[in-house]
């Protein structure tokens, strides 16, 4: 019997995860509904990007449970999480240096059912997003400025036909303006419907962005809202960002 329709792209029910004997996620319980970006926060270290490694699947999780869409994800392997169509966009981008632009993008849609043609709309919608990633589709990818390169990878995960895109640092070692164009792009992604996961290291840019946020401190859940609540949260403030309460 199929899995029954959810409004939930992502259900984490006391996800545990980690390396060998060492235990960085401790009962994570989360929600990524349809249509929304949804903002994962917090210091270095408390755990963000081993909890993305444990949705596409690159570390098995150890205990809890994963769903999307009512479907149980728990244990499947990374390339079963990407078939349903969660895309992981990783951080330091991880582009293969030596290979076009374009063919990195292609690189994306090697796991899809599709017709050329379906790639190759999907592959023009990119280049509409990301007009630079035109003007060097034939250059390697390892000549790229980091906006570049992080547009490209962005670009990627889109030619997976994603579910769900996660996206870990979005802004990591690039210039404000460069930052700018990127939040841009991830809204006008997000009006046209596609769901976002981010980490992000600037706290202001991420509650700004997102519908709703969940912040992360050693390897557990402490708090989640609306992007706004927790722009006003005074614990939020002193710690992320500076701002002391009174």
């Amino acid at each position: 019997m199929p899995p029954v329709a959810s409004s939930l792209i992502l259900e984490l029910k006391g996800l545990c995860a980690g390396y060998g004997e060492i235990q960085v996620l401790w009962g994570i319980d989360l929600e990524v509904r349809h249509g929304e970006i949804t903002a994962l926060i917090g210091s270095n270290g408390a755990g963000k990007t081993t909890l993305m490694r444990a949705l596409s699947g690159l570390i098995p999780t150890t205990a809890g449970n994963y769903f999307s869409e009512g479907r149980d994800l728990t244990g499947d392997t990374a390339a079963e999480i990407l078939a349903h169509g969660i895309v992981h966009v990783p951080e330091g981008r991880r582009l293969f240096g030596a290979m076009s632009v374009e063919e990195n993008l292609l690189m994306g849609a090697y796991l899809r059912d599709a017709s050329r043609a379906e790639i190759n709309r999907d592959l023009e919608q990119v280049y509409a997003t990301f007009p630079k990633l035109r003007e060097r589709r034939r250059q390697a990818a390892a000549t790229l400025s980091g906006g570049e390169q992080q547009m490209c990878a962005i670009g990627r995960g889109l030619m997976s036909a994603p579910l769900l895109l996660m996206i870990d640092e979005l802004s990591l070692g690039l210039s404000p303006l460069l930052v700018d164009q990127l939040v841009a792009a991830l809204r006008e992604l997000n009006a046209g419907g596609t769901s976002i996961l981010l980490v992000e290291q600037d706290v202001t840019i991420a509650l700004d962005l997102c519908h709703r946020a969940f912040v992360m401190d050693m390897g557990r859940i402490v708090r989640s809202g609306s992007g706004s609540e927790l722009l006003a949260d005074p614990i939020v403030r002193d710690a992320y960002l500076g701002v002391l309460h009174e």
